[in-house]
């Protein structure tokens, strides 16, 4: 099957690259003509512009910045596109945003589907978590193709337009919460009662048959093994957004997320103070899975 993918940084020249090993072809283009050059060399067939991905691909992926450049994608998109076409959007937008563009799209008889996307830098080797709204019509089209970019048992139909992004949202909203507990607890295991504790030791010991084992405990344990100067790490954390959309959408259902609510608030103290060794162990661990900017002294 032949798809059009609209963004392709990390992320998107993943999902291009798991496609094309999945049978796929991919058509491909982005802003920056090196990104371009090196999908190029990957393998992608690239395109001049938005709108000639369009004319030569019935279904187009978009991995951009969430918010207006996602309607101006569409802008471009809507009038080269046919009856039948599907868009999916693969980035962290606003679920009510997602219903007003597939609603905006209907008209046009052009599908609009909605997918949360997790797996960060380590989706290209493992393989993506998809989680999927928008018409089951068009779900069912694209079957193959999240397929070939997903971990095994890793994608699935969560419902109509909005349903992929809610999903996702809410999973970002824990994983605030989870890197702020394991942060905080390796904080006390530094500065607690016993000192010289080998922190990486205790996190190999927990990946190995404990409770909390998990991939984010496989990070730590990495970044202690390479030993970081935690004096140097500026403990300041960023946001994307979507946790705190889990929390007011969490207090508008009346559901409480206190666990959540507090790690969004120390993020934003985080940058108000310069943060502590938590935060800047969630610095380096949104670094290892994401990508996303250490400062440094």
């Amino acid at each position: 099957m032949k798809f059009g993918i609209i963004g392709l940084g990390k992320m998107g020249a993943a999902i291009a690259w798991r496609a094309m090993q999945g049978g796929h072809e991919v058509v491909g283009f982005d802003l920056n003509q090196d990104t371009l050059k090196a999908a190029g060399q990957m393998g992608v067939e690239i395109a001049d512009s938005i709108e000639d991905v369009a004319k030569r691909a019935r279904i187009v992926w978009l991995m951009v910045p969430v918010g207006k450049p996602v309607d101006i994608v569409l802008e471009k998109l809507i009038p080269h596109l046919q009856k039948g076409d599907i868009i999916i959007d693969g980035g962290n937008s606003y679920f009510k945003d997602s219903e007003k563009r597939a609603e905006l799209l209907k008209p046009y008889g052009i599908f609009f589907l909605d997918c949360g996307t997790s797996g960060g830098l380590h989706g290209k080797q493992f393989g993506f978590s998809l989680m999927v709204g928008g018409e089951k019509e068009a779900y069912d089209k694209i079957y193959s193709i999240l397929e070939s970019i997903a971990a095994p048992d890793g994608f699935g139909y969560m419902g109509l337009s909005g349903a992929g992004h809610y999903v996702k949202m809410v999973h970002n909203a824990i994983e605030y919460g989870l890197l702020q507990a394991y942060a905080e607890g390796f904080h006390l295991l530094k500065e607690g009662q016993y000192k010289d504790l080998d922190l990486q030791e205790i996190a190999n010991i927990w990946i190995n048959g404990s409770i909390i084992r998990s991939w984010i405990l496989e990070l730590a344990s990495e970044i202690y093994a390479e030993d970081v100067d935690m004096e140097k790490v500026v403990g300041e954390i960023a946001e994307g957004g979507t946790g705190k959309w889990g929390v007011d959408e969490a207090k508008e259902q009346k559901v409480p997320m206190n666990v959540i609510q507090e790690s969004l608030d120390i993020r934003r103290r985080s940058r108000e103070t310069g943060g502590n060794y938590a935060t800047k162990l969630v610095a380096l661990l949104r670094n290892k899975f994401g990508g996303h900017e250490v400062k440094k002294k």
